[in-house]
């Protein structure tokens, strides 16, 4: 059942990424296109501030693509244009401003004292969370093809997980950018460009030391986070956002079959192919459900036990493009029109 519902800003359809709400201390954090950063009450979906960018004379407005990120009370947002804005969580005043040298349209992490932003052009920087300053940079050479997409930078113990283009999972040293290991995830094969695309393009997921990727090869792999060994993979995966239970690792593949994988081995719990060609979002976990979103606005609920149907609810007649999110028992859906909306489950 739905409990609220908001509009966030359009513009979203028209650049093909993933915006997505971030949720923090009971409060959702919004973002489109054209719609600057709305912060709303998770329970109740009341506006607590909207932060819009001012216009400036003879420049275009910006576009906000890349985010939210919220952490260390701040919100950050990236642009088309390769800006970078820190806003306080509280009441959503500018702190900083920075800039990348290509677009971002993956959502900033913040951790450690610094905002890690992921640009279309391979490229991470890391800047100070306190006053935007620039602390490092790393540089990942891009293939001739990628899929449209990045995924965020996830932080580990001391480390940063970037998915890359090439189809590899790096680990940075989170101080200094440097590299600690890199993964191969999917293999780059195939004649032309279009059968090499490989791209890593949903954040990783950690559960406790291991790390579990998948990529747009159909590969899912289980790494062991601190040394970057393989510990399983398998022959199904996506690009879409992966979700990790007690016991099971859950994706949509790129032909919209739901997978659910032993965590610890990678065999197929079980699968769900009803829903193959509706071009699925990311995976998310709800309550005893396996949730994602199609292209036609639906949110389908499937029982993790079976992979059954469960149910589903209309969300809006605009495609999904981003996993839904899941926080205190809510779950959140956008889709690519700017409509956001939170669900609990009918008692």
């Amino acid at each position: 059942r739905r409990l609220w519902s908001a509009n966030v800003g359009k513009g979203e359809g028209r650049i093909g990424i993933a915006q997505a709400p971030v949720v923090a201390d009971g409060v959702v954090y919004a973002a489109a296109l054209e719609g600057g950063v709305h912060a709303l009450d998770l329970n109740t979906g009341k506006s607590l501030w909207h932060w819009r960018p001012e216009k400036v004379k003879d420049k275009p407005a910006l576009r906000l693509s890349g985010g939210p990120g919220v952490g260390g009370g701040l919100v950050v947002i990236g642009s088309l244009d390769g800006d970078v804005i820190a806003l306080d969580a509280a009441g959503g005043n500018e702190q900083w401003r920075a800039k990348v040298r290509s677009e971002v349209i993956a959502a900033p992490t913040i951790a450690n004292g610094l905002v890690l932003v992921r640009g279309n052009d391979g490229r991470v920087t890391a800047f100070e969370a306190s006053n935007g300053s620039q602390r490092w940079f790393n540089t990942q050479e891009l293939p001739a093809l990628t899929v449209r997409g990045n995924a965020p930078v996830l932080a580990g113990p001391g480390v940063a997980f970037v998915g890359n283009d090439d189809g590899t999972l790096s680990a940075l040293a989170m101080n200094d950018g440097s590299p600690v290991w890199e993964q191969m995830v999917g293999p780059v094969e195939g004649r032309s460009d279009l059968e090499r695309m490989a791209d890593v393009d949903a954040a990783p997921v950690i559960d406790g030391s291991t790390v579990y990727v998948s990529s747009y090869k159909n590969q899912t792999l289980a790494i062991d986070g601190p040394s970057g060994r393989p510990l399983w993979a398998r022959d199904h995966g996506g690009a879409g956002q992966l979700a990790v239970t007690s016991g099971a690792v859950l994706l949509a593949d790129g032909k919209g079959v739901v997978w659910a994988l032993d965590k610890y081995s990678g065999a197929a719990l079980w699968s769900q192919p009803a829903l193959a060609r509706r071009e699925l979002t990311g995976t998310a976990v709800f309550a005893d459900y396996a949730v994602v979103g199609d292209l036609e606005g639906y949110v389908h609920l499937l029982r993790l036990s079976d992979g059954e149907f469960a149910g589903r609810i209309k969300h809006s007649g605009e495609r999904l493009l981003a996993a839904p999110r899941v926080a205190n028992g809510v779950l959140l859906v956008q889709d690519v029109d700017g409509k956001l909306a939170a669900y609990g489950l009918r008692q």
